[in-house]
């Protein structure tokens, strides 16, 4: 098939930007961050648009993007020292959920290579919690840190290809599943090609791309009538990342009450077993405190919550305080939207079903305090297998949020998050009130 010039260009404009990205951008440079997102987004969609029949050249194009983040360390991401730091735990056989950083660097660091380096990198907010990473995904810390041995680069080579490798599956069974929902398999590309999953996945080493492996591998399971093997591999996504527990209730009109029954009970035993080298009366209660610290603890990029929170502190309400208190909130309005987009519609086919978890992590991110970049990735994902395109817009708009970053005392904007959440509803509204019509 032939290839546009133009389109080989922009390919080309594009590995510069993203080597650009990997070698030569200090996370406090937020003008430069900012020009190199809005450039690649562009760019992005020209090429999606120029070579909508070459798929090949589009797959070829989205690998070499992440091939270009192959020796970098990440820049915009401290996590990644944890990662390492739990691997080697993990890979001598400590339980990485009984001990923080805190503790362990003053009396058994010598197991850690590197210790201090990574001690001091993973930042204090990581050293004194308990590791909140769920079981699949300290393996394959351990697996990074075996092979990386001694090197703390060796180990990041290691995580990068796993992630590499990992977006390509991705790919692959998205494709295979648009296909069977009877979507058009070039939708894949607006997640394969999108700058946020190539910078916050290959660049800045977050798992979710591990866990959305799992998880697209499970929908197409599933859309093949392999709901039991499914359920494994689901169970597998949800020991990477946590996300997934929120979708569960969301197949039980799909698969009904008989194979739902056996579909939990397999996600249910498989979960069992992944904790089960882990499981302490300690684990219990530190995982558990590290998770709630999510709801009532941290905040970053959050839209619903700052509304409320500068409301709450206009009638003289603590800050600290407030937080807590929405954060026993969250859970509960999270569990109650679960349940209407679980019972409420009258049919439900795996195309509903993707839209409805489109739609709870949509109403959840909203409602959330904490809403890091990376989260949005699986967002996208969702969306590609719906008629709404938001979530792009919001991949875009959430690079703003970085802007935090370059202040040394880490303080967000909220004129700048305000732009961001007022793009997104913006086209959101649009996008519902065109459906509408449409209908």
């Amino acid at each position: 098939m032939k290839l546009h010039r133009v389109s080989l260009s922009l390919a080309v404009l594009s590995f510069v930007f993203y080597y650009t990205f990997a070698y030569h951008l200090p996370r406090t440079d937020f003008v430069k961050l900012l020009t190199l997102f809005v450039a690649l987004f562009f760019v992005c969609f020209k090429l999606i648009q120029f070579e909508k029949h070459n798929f090949r050249f589009l797959l070829g194009i989205g690998i070499l993007f992440r091939l270009a983040f192959l020796f970098a360390e990440p820049n915009l991401s401290q996590d990644f020292y944890r990662f390492i730091w739990d691997g080697h735990l993990v890979s001598n056989g400590i339980n990485p959920y009984l001990h923080t950083p805190d503790e362990f660097i003053q009396n058994m660091a010598a197991i850690i290579p590197n210790a201090n380096e990574l001690y001091e990198g993973m930042g204090s907010l990581s050293a004194r919690h308990y590791s909140n990473y769920p079981p699949l995904n300290q393996l394959i810390f351990a697996l990074a840190a075996l092979l990386g041995g001694k090197s703390i680069f060796s180990s990041l080579f290691a995580m990068r290809a796993i992630i590499i490798l990992a977006d390509i599956g991705v790919f692959y069974f998205g494709r295979r599943l648009l296909k069977n929902l009877n979507k058009s398999p070039h939708l894949i590309f607006w997640y394969f090609l999108n700058p946020l999953i190539i910078v916050e996945l290959t660049g800045n080493l977050h798992f979710e791309g591990l866990m959305l492996f799992f998880f697209i591998l499970a929908m197409f399971l599933l859309s093949i009538d392999k709901w039991k093997i499914a359920g494994i591999v689901l169970a597998c996504s949800i020991s990477i990342k946590l996300v997934p527990l929120l979708f569960l209730p969301l197949f039980f009109k799909y698969l009904g009450w008989k194979k739902s029954i056996v579909f939990y009970t397999i996600i249910g035993i498989t979960s069992l077993i992944l904790f089960l080298p882990f499981n302490t009366p300690e684990f219990i209660d530190n995982y558990g405190r590290t998770i709630k610290l999510w709801f009532s603890n941290f905040e970053f990029n959050s839209s619903l919550y700052n509304i409320a929170k500068k409301t709450a502190v206009h009638f003289d309400a603590k800050p600290w305080e407030f937080i807590k208190e929405y954060g026993k909130i969250t859970p509960l309005f999270t569990i109650f939207i679960v349940g209407l987009f679980t019972f409420i519609p009258k049919k439900y086919d795996l195309n509903r079903v993707l839209w409805s978890m489109m739609w709870v992590l949509t109403i959840y991110y909203f409602i959330s305090t904490t809403v890091h970049p990376w989260y949005i990735i699986f967002l996208v994902l969702l969306s590609i297998f719906t008629s709404y395109r938001y979530s792009i817009i919001w991949s875009a708009a959430i690079v703003l949020s970085y802007y935090a970053y370059s202040q040394t005392d880490f303080k967000e904007s909220l004129w700048l998050l305000g732009l961001e959440y007022i793009s997104v509803l913006g086209y959101l509204v649009y996008e519902i009130v065109a459906h509408r019509n449409k209908k």
